[in-house]
């Protein structure tokens, strides 16, 4: 006999993003995801496709163990999550998988420019200081490159949209990374 899917929500700093997070893992790799911002890019995984057929659904991000839903304004919160819980618990109890088998490269593969060592330990502080903080208000944070002093990053998840996010960006994640490496100068974004 199955175990019943357990979902519990989290609210995340950005108003119109929710945490929908499950007691299992929907994707193994530390730090991998995969976002959708459209219904039609959706296509590609069954659960996201579902999600969207929800008429208030404007963006589906899948991480870990939770998805964030990114919802139309119009609609509050108390309204709408029984309804994706349920139909979170439904898709998932089908176990199809996450991504059609031969769409599984549309990940969210992001280009990453490392040529040296700084690269790496750039790395190495997003993954063990700032991950953990963006994954708990429902996004991610990705590397892309760094170059003359300038590090790029790519934001996904709640952290579209989120009237946080400049603040999170140069107080958090540019503070702390001119702190510890002296190279850097400066953190810009891009979004997936």
């Amino acid at each position: 006999m199955n175990a019943p899917i357990s979902i519990y929500t989290e609210m995340t700093p950005n108003p119109v993003t929710m945490k929908f997070v499950l007691t299992f893992l929907l994707i193994d790799e530390e730090g991998e995801s995969i976002e959708f911002r459209t219904k039609e890019k959706a296509a590609i995984s069954p659960l996201a496709t579902k999600i969207f057929e929800l008429p208030y659904v404007k963006g589906v991000f899948i991480t870990s163990n939770f998805i964030t839903v990114t919802k139309d304004e119009s609609f509050e919160w108390y309204e709408v999550i029984p309804e994706i819980k349920e139909l979170i618990k439904a898709k998932l109890a089908l176990k199809e998988p996450l991504l059609n088998g031969e769409l599984i490269e549309e990940k969210s593969e992001v280009p990453v420019n490392i040529s040296g060592n700084i690269e790496q330990k750039i790395i190495s502080i997003l993954d063990e200081y700032i991950r953990p903080a963006v994954e708990g208000d429902g996004g991610a944070i990705n590397f892309k490159s760094f170059e003359n002093g300038t590090v790029t990053v790519m934001l996904k998840g709640s952290c579209h949209g989120c009237p946080s996010t400049n603040t999170t960006l140069k107080m958090g994640v540019q503070n702390m990374l001119r702190e510890m490496l002296p190279e850097v100068k400066n953190v810009v974004t891009e979004t997936a």
